[in-house]
C-alpha cells in the first residue's frame, strides 16, 4: 500500500495524500486504492486552472453577473414578531462590505440529547432569551423630593421566567452604581447615594436601569425551536457565540452564526475564511443561482488574507494594495494620487488596472511571460 501512494507523490499534493490515507475504508484492497488515486489524480487535474489564468477578473464576473439580478428580499419566521433574515443582495453587500453591524444577526443552535430529541427544548430556548428589566416591569416612576426611582415589577411575567426580586435586585446592584436599591415586595425602590442628585440625573438613571440585564444570553432578543430533519435546534434573531457555545445542552461543533466578525474573534481566521465561503454561497444558493465554489473561494481568501477579514471597499482590502494607481482606481483617486506622489512611490504596473489606465497590455494569459533575447554577435 505505501508502495503504490508513494509512486503517485508527484502527481498529488501532501495534503490530498494525507486525506486519502485519513478516509480510506478499512480492508481496501490494492486494486481499489490504485482506483481511488486514479481518480483523485483526474479530479485534482480537472480542479487546477492554467497559469496565468485571470482568476480575479472571471471571479468578479462570474459573481458579479448574477448579482444584478439577486432580489432585496427578506426572510420572516410566521409567528415569531421581529424575526427577520436578511437574504438576496443587501446579505451579499453586508458579507463582502465587511460589516460589523449586521441588519439582522442570526444563530442557529445545534443542541446534545435530549434537546435534540425535543424534550424541553421549548424551555431551553426561552433559557436563552435576554430579559431586561423592562421586560419585567409594569412601570418606572421618578419621586422628585426624594430623588428616587419606583419600579413596578411584573409578577407574572417574572414567576414565568422563573425570577425572584433578590436575583433583580442583584443584578441592578452590579450594573449600577451610586443607588441604593430597596426590596418593596411588588416594587423595587433605587434611591440616589448622592445628596443633591439633579432631576437630569435621575431621569438619565431611569432610562439607564430599562436595558439592565438580568437573565438569559446577552444580544439574544428571539428565540425559535424548530425541526431540522430528525432533530431540534434554536434559530435565533440576535447573536452572542462566545457565551453560546459554552452553554451545557449546546452541541458548540455545529452551532454557527452569520455574524463573521464574530466566528473570527472566537474561532480564529480560518473559521471567518470558512464562513464567508458557506454565508455568500447560502445566499446564491437561496437566490437560484449557480456559481463555482471557487470563485467564492478566491474572494473570501482576499478578504481575509491579512490575517483579519476586510470588506472589498476603498478602506478594506482596496486600502493594501501595493500598486498606487490600482488603489486610486477605486473612489477618491486625487488623495491616492497626491499621497504617492508625496513620498515618491514607484508603480511597477504588475497587475491588470493599472496597464488598463494606461492602454497597455495587461499581464496576463499569454501576456504572462517575458521574453528577452540577447542579439549580440548575431546578424540583423
Amino acid at each position: 500500500m505505501e508502495k503504490l501512494i508513494a509512486e503517485y507523490e508527484d502527481k498529488l499534493s501532501k495534503k490530498l495524500i494525507e486525506d486519502i490515507q485519513n478516509y480510506l475504508p478499512a480492508g481496501t484492497n490494492h486494486a481499489k486504492l490504485k482506483k481511488i488515486l486514479d481518480l483523485a489524480v483526474s479530479e485534482y487535474e480537472n480542479a487546477k486552472i492554467q497559469p496565468g489564468e485571470a482568476v480575479g477578473v472571471i471571479s468578479a464576473e462570474s459573481i458579479g453577473e448574477p448579482g444584478t439580478q439577486m432580489t432585496l428580499n427578506t426572510f420572516h419566521f410566521a409567528g415569531v414578531a421581529e424575526m427577520n433574515v436578511t437574504l438576496g443582495l443587501p446579505r451579499i453587500i453586508e458579507i463582502l462590505d465587511g460589516r460589523k453591524e449586521l441588519q439582522t444577526p442570526a444563530m442557529e443552535i445545534y443542541l446534545k440529547a435530549p434537546y435534540s430529541k425535543g424534550k424541553d427544548v421549548k424551555e431551553f430556548a426561552l433559557s436563552l432569551k435576554e430579559t431586561k428589566l423592562n421586560d419585567v416591569a409594569l412601570e418606572f416612576s421618578i419621586s422628585l423630593v426624594e430623588s428616587q426611582i419606583d419600579v413596578k415589577l411584573d409578577k407574572e411575567k417574572m414567576k414565568s421566567l422563573g425570577l425572584t426580586n433578590s436575583q433583580v435586585i442583584s443584578s441592578i446592584n452590579n450594573q449600577l452604581k451610586g443607588f441604593n436599591v430597596k426590596d418593596d415586595k411588588d416594587s423595587i425602590i433605587l434611591k440616589s447615594r448622592g445628596k443633591e442628585e439633579s432631576l437630569n440625573d435621575v431621569y438619565k438613571a431611569k432610562e439607564k436601569i430599562k436595558d439592565i440585564h438580568i437573565k438569559g444570553v446577552k444580544g439574544i432578543n428571539q428565540v425559535l425551536p424548530v425541526r431540522r430533519g430528525e432533530e431540534y435546534i434554536v434559530v435565533t434573531a440576535g447573536s452572542n457565540l462566545s457565551e453560546v457555545l459554552q452553554l451545557e445542552g449546546v452541541d458548540a461543533y455545529r452551532t454557527t452564526t452569520n455574524n463573521i466578525f464574530e466566528i473570527k474573534e472566537v474561532l480564529g481566521i480560518e473559521a471567518a475564511r470558512q464562513a464567508v465561503i458557506d454565508e455568500v454561497f447560502k445566499v446564491i444558493e437561496n437566490q437560484g443561482f449557480n456559481i463555482d465554489i471557487r470563485h467564492i473561494m478566491l474572494v473570501a481568501d482576499t478578504m481575509c488574507i491579512s490575517g483579519d477579514v476586510k470588506g472589498i471597499t476603498r478602506y478594506g482590502v482596496v486600502s493594501e494594495k501595493a500598486s498606487a494607481l490600482a488603489r486610486a482606481s477605486f473612489e477618491t483617486p486625487i488623495k491616492h494620487i497626491i499621497n504617492a506622489a508625496l513620498i515618491g512611490e514607484v508603480d511597477n504596473l504588475n497587475s491588470v488596472v493599472e496597464n488598463v489606465m494606461l492602454n497597455q497590455p495587461v499581464p496576463i494569459g499569454t501576456g504572462v511571460p517575458d521574453l528577452i533575447m540577447d542579439f549580440k554577435g548575431k546578424k540583423r
